[in-house]
């Protein structure tokens, strides 16, 4: 096991972190750092700024990505000796027994985004996943989606957790990052062996803007305008026999200048496709069938690039009520529901629909738009407490020092683009991958890592901080965490091409620094 070597006698040399008069601390053993993210008088002003102007910020966010070329380049060597005895801690819903048996991808509720401000004041998002803990209020993802390497380890300003986010919307809430914990080796030696952190949030929370009667301004007393405000946009369109949706874009823009709202975006669409995975996206949760139509559907290989138009997709199982039961079985008999309507043995009311996966050409093109701008001065905040993050939505277990070469899921947000340039994935839905973890240790020199284990995955960044969930249950929609995806993407076979991605191997240290942040209580915003 690698080893940073600290000062003789165990003492701590004033360097990196701490040398920079932030407010972090280290364990005696010099192999936790734990840094304060956001003070609670801070959250609320926090959430507003991404929820504000309808989640304008969150959507305006984009892909964290770490600029290291050539990093198909990577060795391969023996492998990994676990430091300690193997453990683990189970997941938050195994207290609950779950007697149905799943064969598909059910994907967890756990899973979403981080959000956060970088050093160069641009918005970035990483993915991340919930993670067990004594007070259910741990986040679990990438080291270098929390901590700043190159400003001596600084923490990400404004840094949030949104489960399930979906478009600017936030299901369970927002969870602001209270405290952050990694290794000191990388918070302070920027050794990517140990590129993980684990963050306490306190208490979701949602707002809500009750309006008044408001005023049409234009953008730029829109802009300096500091209270509660809404853009209404409308989508430029051809006029039959008239004008162009350009023409009319281009004489707004002429006539009322930048003040008047009328802008160009360029829109990525999506066909239905052949399944050649060089020009197309792979979509798993599209095409509804029926579930005869899915048991004879053929297996997917391990790999995207394998995937062919028809094969088995995911399964995803809907609660109901009894009224809502009792209303899907009579349209199930007159042929308007595909997927199955039953009773499970506790007596609960389900729908189970089945998918098949279809792949998508993806093309680009401008579309025109203009923006309407108003202002409210009336109204008043309403901030609700969403209640613990574990609570919503479950957690992950968390498990160290297991052997390689087993079996993994990966749950993440891919959004960024191949090397070659091609850009298969929005970041906007979650995707997955499975495949045994390599046997074998990778090393990185430019990035210090010498330790990290390999998985075949055809993702972009975006996917960087996914959790890789050990013994998985479709079921329940839980496992271990037991890696997640660092800053590092792999092009083995030199294609242009990432088809693999790598995690630190979690060992007795991980779980020393997981350990002391799920243990920490943070509360809800006073």
């Amino acid at each position: 096991m690698k080893r940073i070597l600290l000062p003789a006698g165990g003492a701590i040399l004033a360097t990196g972190l701490l040398a920079a008069g932030l407010a972090g601390t280290a364990s005696a053993s010099g192999e936790i750092i734990d840094t304060p993210l956001t003070p609670n008088n801070k959250v609320a002003e926090t959430v507003d700024f991404w929820f504000k102007a309808n989640g304008a910020a969150l959507r305006a966010a984009s892909y964290y990505r770490f600029d290291y070329k050539e990093v198909d380049k990577l060795k391969t060597a023996g492998g990994y000796t676990a430091d300690t005895k193997p453990g683990s801690t189970a997941p938050i819903g195994e207290e609950k027994k779950v007697t149905a048996k799943v064969q598909n991808v059910n994907l967890p509720k756990t899973i979403g985004k981080v959000f956060f401000e970088g050093v160069d004041g641009k918005l970035y998002w990483c993915s991340a996943t919930s993670i067990q803990a004594k007070y259910r209020n741990l986040v679990a993802t990438a080291g270098h989606c929390v901590f700043q390497t190159k400003q001596n380890g600084a923490v990400l300003d404004k840094w949030v957790f949104v489960p399930g986010y979906y478009q600017g919307r936030a299901p369970w809430g927002i969870y602001v990052g209270k405290q952050a914990f990694t290794h000191y080796d990388f918070a302070n030696y920027e050794d990517y062996d140990r590129d993980y952190a684990f963050v306490t949030v306190y208490n979701g929370i949602n707002l809500n803007f009750s309006k008044v009667e408001g005023k049409q301004v234009l953008k730029s007393e829109y802009d300096a305008y500091e209270g509660k405000k809404e853009v209404k946009s409308t989508e430029l369109k051809d006029i039959p026999g008239g004008k162009t949706a350009e023409q009319q874009y281009k004489e707004g823009l002429d006539q009322y200048g930048p003040n008047g709202g009328f802008r160009s975006e360029n829109v990525t669409s999506k066909e239905p496709a052949g399944g050649n995975f060089e020009d197309s996206v792979p979509t798993v949760d599209e095409v509804e069938v029926t579930e005869l139509q899915y048991n004879n559907a053929p297996a997917p290989s391990e790999s995207p690039s394998g995937w062919k138009n028809g094969d088995k997709g995911a399964v995803k199982d809907t609660p109901l009520t009894e009224a809502q039961y009792k209303k899907l079985l009579d349209e199930k008999a007159a042929g308007k529901v595909k997927g199955k309507v039953f009773i499970d043995d506790l007596g609960d009311y389900w729908l189970r629909q089945f998918y098949v996966i279809q792949w998508y050409k993806v093309s680009s093109a401008t579309k025109y738009y203009h923006d309407s701008f108003f202002i409210y001065t009336g109204g008043d905040l309403t901030v609700k407490d969403a209640g613990r993050l574990g609570d919503n939505v479950g957690g992950q277990g968390f498990a160290w020092n297991q052997p390689t070469g087993k079996y993994v899921r990966t749950f993440g947000y891919p959004g960024g683009e191949h090397p070659d340039g091609s850009k298969p994935y929005t970041g906007v839905t979650p995707k997955w991958c499975y495949g045994k973890t390599s046997s074998k240790v990778n090393v990185y020199a430019p990035l210090k890592a010498e330790e990290l284990v390999a998985l075949k995955c055809a993702v972009t960044p975006g996917y960087n901080g996914s959790a890789w969930l050990l013994k998985y249950s479709n079921a329940k929609r839980l496992g271990y965490v037991n890696g997640v995806t660092t800053a590092v993407f792999g092009d083995s076979d030199s294609n242009n091409r990432n088809d693999t991605i790598y995690s630190s191997y979690f060992d007795g240290e991980t779980a020393m620094v997981y350990k002391a942040a799920a243990n920490l209580w943070s509360g809800k915003m006073s």
